[in-house]
């Protein structure tokens, strides 16, 4: 089921929200001018390899000129294909306002990177010797997803379903976003036992990092001020 829209009213201009999406589409147009080879060295360079940052890497690989922890941020902007990035920004664009609304400009956006820092670790605890770049938002969107089932849990999400007959229906996000958790955390939990495919998950997801930006984000929600917000009052 994909979500198209949520009933949650937002009392300010989500200006860093906007500002992520911008900049997400602005790498992913940047990526698509890249010969393959190009795109294969970006992606070594700017996304994270968990290899790299533990120094156990068992294959030669291009060093990046910066030192790896910058890529636990700068991997947040890239993205794998249409899907991907579309995917990613759907789920910003809608929660993240909410969650921005609450915390307030400046610490949603230290809040966002953070969680998204926090998920590439813990995908890289898991898979601590892949060689395969671990790219995309879904940690930091996965945390925005943590708060926001902690600060909104009635607040209903409007779905669309991959049936046939796609009509729209309404379920409070705490079902939601809770089941979307679980899913994440079971097949995370399921792939202790298999090979590392792309970011140590088969299919090239990573569900580590989308089950542990989703608790680091429930985490420093409450931390950073979730609940005291102009909407809390």
């Amino acid at each position: 089921m994909v979500p198209i829209h949520d009933e949650n009213p937002v009392y300010i201009t989500p200006w860093v929200t906007r500002a992520l999406i911008v900049a997400n589409i602005i790498f992913f147009i940047v990526e698509l001018g890249l010969e393959p080879e190009q795109l294969e060295d970006f992606f070594y360079t700017w996304a994270f390899v968990p290899c790299q940052l533990t120094n156990s890497c068992s294959v030669a690989i291009s060093a990046s000129p910066f030192p790896e922890w910058i890529t636990l941020i700068t991997s947040q902007f890239l993205h794998g294909s249409f899907a991907h990035i579309i995917g990613n920004m759907l789920y910003l664009a809608i929660f993240g306002n909410n969650v921005e609304d609450c915390l307030g400009h400046f610490k949603f956006l230290i809040f966002y990177i953070v969680c998204g820092m926090l998920a590439a670790l813990t995908q890289g605890f898991f898979a601590p010797d892949s060689a395969i770049p671990t790219l995309g938002a879904s940690g930091a969107i996965a945390g925005v997803l943590g708060a926001y089932i902690l600060r909104f849990p009635r607040a209903k999400i409007t779905l669309l379903p991959f049936l046939l007959i796609p009509i729209p229906m309404r379920l409070p996000a705490i079902f939601f976003l809770g089941f979307w958790f679980l899913t994440q955390l079971m097949n995370g939990v399921a792939s202790l036992n298999v090979d590392a495919v792309m970011g140590s998950e088969p299919g090239g997801i990573a569900y580590w990092a989308h089950a542990g930006g989703f608790v680091f984000g429930a985490i420093l929600g409450p931390l950073l001020g979730l609940f005291s917000s102009r909407q809390s009052r």
